[in-house]
């Protein structure tokens, strides 16, 4: 199991660096779009691009770790877990470990339905506060 804690703390020790070239995708490509809107050169609009790129590149291959060592992490609590309750066998057809099994498969599924569910709550908002501005404007 230190193996596995080892493997999980060095992969998040990455996080943070993604994170910060990851922070920076939009910013450039709002930089970008409002050197286009200036009318500014096309060769400042093609570095923008590249650095969103990155940008959107870095944000992918992080997401990769992060869920590999959230994998690693959860890995290593549960055989902590095992370690430190003794459990020897874990018998799946017993009721309560099925349905402790179906609960727990399920949490994740919820809990991005609901995320999603606001996210597409707050955009239908601020598109009718938009929609709202244009109408007084």
């Amino acid at each position: 199991m230190y193996g596995v804690a080892v493997a999980a703390l060095g992969m998040l020790s990455t996080i943070a660096i993604g994170l910060a070239i990851d922070a920076y995708g939009p910013i450039s490509d709002n930089a970008g779009g409002i050197a286009e809107m200036a009318g500014m050169s096309h060769r400042i609009r093609e570095r923008t691009d590249a650095l969103d790129a990155a940008g959107n590149t870095t944000a992918a291959i992080g997401k990769g770790f992060a869920i590999g060592s959230a994998a690693l992490v959860s890995l290593a609590l549960f055989g902590a877990f095992v370690s430190r309750a003794g459990v020897t066998t874990v018998d799946v057809l017993t009721p309560k470990v099925f349905i402790g099994l179906i609960v727990g498969a399920m949490l994740p599924y919820w809990f991005s339905a609901m995320t999603m569910k606001s996210v597409g709550s707050a955009a239908l908002k601020m598109v009718e506060e938009v929609r709202r501005q244009f109408n007084t404007i």
